[in-house]
């Protein structure tokens, strides 16, 4: 799940000169998914008055007629002992997580609730994909927005389905971006979709996880190799780096985007925010080690033809593809990294909580390094309660 909000779909905000009394604007933005979309009330304080203008991304709400539309197949028809095993994806619409979905459900052991801002997207992928009918479900989540989260986590609760594996896929990525653009909370987008969201929402969950039947729960959010700066991948410039999280204390806010406190860039912001996720990881198992709960990240290899890319450069979308193929040979399709995913949800073999997993074409699996700064558990800890006061947990 990935999306962006381009200037014909966005509200320009400018800061009134009246901004220490925290003045409201309303920004009105279209959708362009099936979702309706409500006002977004943003505040405007005196320290984002220093910024001339602010992108704001609104919150994408599912239409009631057509969340009605797919409520049936959402809810249980048989209690949660005759349930098969269930697992959440976030944007398994496209890409990673539509592979992923498409290969738990393939095994006729799991239910997939694909958790996505758009139904009809959803539907229609999952059917060009092949999923059969009553091996998946769909539900409304915009992770740009702490509210949907929420809702989605009492949707879900409501319909009467086990939960035995979390997976935190869905990503934004702007590369190309002059400018950030922003949550419905206010957020930079990168940094409110990719960590904040899954960071709310993997939260909530965890109640709901400790008590899958199959003993054996798993919450697994998606890493990258951008982010770890141990790697080739990983200083290729800008690097990722969180600095003393200064922008995040913040609430990275127009005035101070980046969670280093630094000028914005919209590579970089990706790149920080898969650092946060990879950190998250890594302290949900220190946090919740006698939880039962099994926590892990994972790169599943380089998908150069992905969906994720939609905002990059048309020349870096027709030759990086090939330089995958031939000049590096780290080239993954999107099912075989589907695969890899899936793998990490349900071997019994990958239960180690706390690991980075990664693969080799010639030897399979095998638990990566991560880089220092992800390493860093101070300041890991210190993301930790940042990020738990931003989303309300706190």
């Amino acid at each position: 799940m990935a999306f962006a909000v381009s200037s014909s779909k966005a509200a320009r905000v400018a800061a009134p000169a009246a901004a220490e009394k925290r003045a409201a604007q309303v920004c009105r933005v279209s959708s362009r998914s099936a979702s309706s979309v409500r006002p977004v009330v943003v505040p405007v304080s005196a320290s984002r008055a220093r910024a001339t203008s602010v992108i704001v991304a609104a919150a994408a709400t599912a239409s009631p007629s057509i969340a009605d539309k797919f409520k049936p197949n959402a809810i249980a028809k048989v209690p949660i002992t005759q349930q098969k095993q269930t697992c959440i994806i976030t944007g398994a619409s496209s890409g990673l997580g539509l592979a992923a979905a498409k290969a738990l459900a393939a095994t006729g052991e799991w239910h997939v609730v694909m958790a996505c801002r758009d139904f009809l997207k959803a539907e229609q992928a999952a059917k060009k994909a092949g999923m059969a009918p009553g091996s998946y479900s769909i539900m409304h989540l915009d992770l740009s927005s702490l509210e949907s989260v929420r809702q989605f986590v009492n949707t879900f609760r409501s319909s009467g389905r086990r939960l035995d594996a979390l997976v935190c896929n869905a990503a934004i990525y702007m590369p190309t971006a002059k400018e950030p653009k922003f949550t419905a909370d206010g957020f930079e987008l990168s940094v409110g979709t990719n960590h904040l969201g899954h960071f709310l929402l993997s939260n909530l969950l965890l109640d709901d996880l400790k008590q899958a039947p199959n003993k054996r729960p798993r919450c697994i959010i998606v890493g990258s190799i951008t982010g770890n700066t141990n790697t080739l991948a990983g200083n290729v410039p800008p690097k990722a780096n969180l600095g003393d999280l200064s922008g995040l204390a913040q609430g990275v806010p127009a005035s101070n985007p980046m969670m280093d406190g630094q000028e914005f860039n919209g590579a970089k912001a990706y790149k920080d925010s898969k650092v946060a996720c990879m950190m998250t990881v890594r302290q949900m198992d220190k946090r919740y080690k006698d939880s039962g709960v099994t926590f892990a990240s994972l790169y599943p290899g380089c998908i150069a033809e992905t969906g994720l890319f939609r905002e990059h450069y048309g020349l870096f979308k027709t030759l990086f593809p090939p330089f995958q193929k031939y000049i590096t040979k780290g080239y993954v399709s999107e099912d075989e990294a589907g695969r890899r995913l899936a793998q990490v949800v349900s071997d019994p073999k990958m239960d180690k909580s706390g690991a980075y997993w990664s693969w080799s074409n010639s030897t399979g699996s095998f638990e990566n390094q991560v880089s220092e700064e992800v390493a860093d558990d101070a300041k890991a800890s210190k993301l930790w309660d940042l990020s738990a006061k931003l989303v309300g947990l706190a």
